[in-house]
């Protein structure tokens, strides 16, 4: 490990790659600490440390690192991004004009996250306001509409930036640069829910981290599993020449969608919070059954993990266009006729595999939960170091080796991935 450590850092190109997306993270982590114009984060922070952290905003304020236990410039975290890419691929499958830009390759998907950019932003003034009315009600920040404008303007320009931050890094850092925002932000709670735990019950200090490192080991396992359909090529002229055929395997993985159903869920279920802020008599409806540890919370989150797992692997592999690139190409599945047979062969296994992943996350997010629950673990730990954090992390972290690795072996040095 420490050798592929070393060999990374000696490559130039790499080495900026990795200093850029640490430069940027850590301006991420200052703006989280930056509290908005006019803000006492005492109180904000007394407000979290009560029975409003508890809830759903303790898992929002998990995810944008403390920034919104602090009121933050970055209160908001990049989870209004996350939400409106849910709701543009959504729509991308019912919307033909949508269906259309996404066909037209490069210059379609550049409209396309134009229009989530343009989302992004309506969505989070909506979340800041809500924020808003919520604090003012609870005469946490000074009320007055002058003052709720310029917070709305600042955490939807904070959100904004942080959008553009993480495009950056997916496009001149390592990594995706989204899920590496989030990712840093449950890091950055790390030592607290560590804290937490060594301060806790004998109970707490025995099961959880065998609970922790369980799931890190079955995340790993899961992740990389794949299987291999065997494609054989045939001989065929090019120009002049005559290529030899060949054969090969198409790498089908268990879990093709990665950790964005897990982060696409949390995002969802952000929403009913902020609604309550605008219906005032829905609020305790949702703060009593929207709780992370709630019976309705684990309930919805495993169903919308499901459904996101199928619906994100179904937008990342279309098993109609493989086989037509197969057909192409000179291609063909052994013992499988190309063409459409080709294709529904592909969306059968495809369908088994995908299956198993999605119990698997839906498993990994809520069975933590469901232990915590009824077990003496305290509150800090159980939303710092729950399924879904660790489960984020791991995803995250084995995407962002896999990305270095892959940028090593152009290099023709030796992986750490096996």
């Amino acid at each position: 490990m420490f050798s592929w450590l070393a060999n990374a850092w000696r490559v130039p190109e790499l080495r900026h790659r990795v200093l850029f997306t640490a430069m940027i993270l850590a301006l991420y982590r200052l703006g989280s600490w930056v509290p908005a114009p006019g803000i006492n984060s005492d109180q904000i922070n007394n407000y979290f440390n009560g029975q409003a952290g508890q809830g759903i905003f303790g898992l929002l304020n998990l995810f944008s690192g403390g920034a919104l236990s602090q009121f933050a410039v970055f209160a908001l975290g990049i989870m209004p991004y996350v939400t409106a890419s849910i709701i543009l691929q959504l729509l991308t499958v019912v919307v033909p004009k949508l269906e259309a830009l996404q066909k037209e390759g490069e210059s379609g998907y550049a409209k396309i996250n134009q229009y989530t950019r343009y989302l992004t932003v309506v969505l989070a003034a909506l979340q800041a306001l809500g924020y808003g009315v919520l604090f003012q009600r609870q005469h946490i920040i000074p009320g007055g509409m002058g003052r709720l404008v310029l917070i709305v303007i600042t955490l939807t320009a904070g959100t904004t930036l942080l959008m553009w931050m993480g495009e950056l890094i997916t496009k001149r850092g390592i990594g995706n640069g989204i899920s590496l925002l989030i990712f840093a932000s449950i890091l950055s709670r790390l030592p607290t829910a560590v804290n937490a735990i060594v301060n806790g019950s004998a109970t707490e200090k025995l099961f959880f981290p065998i609970i922790a490192v369980a799931i890190v080991v079955a995340v790993v396992f899961v992740q990389e599993g794949q299987r291999r359909i065997p494609i054989q090529y045939a001989k065929r002229v090019v120009g002049r020449r005559l290529t030899a055929g060949g054969s090969t395997y198409m790498p089908l993985r268990v879990n093709m969608a990665g950790v964005i159903p897990i982060i696409f869920a949390a995002a969802v279920l952000a929403f009913p919070p902020t609604l309550a802020q605008y219906l005032p008599s829905t609020q305790n409806f949702i703060n009593n059954h929207f709780l992370p540890s709630s019976w309705y919370y684990i309930l919805t989150e495993a169903v919308l993990i499901l459904v996101f797992t199928f619906f994100y692997t179904a937008v990342q592999f279309n098993p109609v266009d493989q086989a037509d690139n197969l057909r192409k190409q000179g291609g063909y599945i052994p013992g499988i006729r190309p063409g459409p047979p080709t294709a529904a062969y592909l969306d059968r296994v495809l369908t088994r595999l995908t299956l198993p992943g999605a119990l698997f996350l839906a498993a990994v997010a809520v069975l933590p939960t469901l232990f915590i629950k009824y077990f003496n673990i305290s509150q800090a730990a159980r939303s710092y170091l729950g399924g879904t954090s660790v489960l984020i992390a791991v995803g995250v972290a084995l995407d962002t080796m896999r990305q270095i690795e892959s940028q090593m072996m152009m290099r023709r040095y030796e992986g750490f991935l096996r």
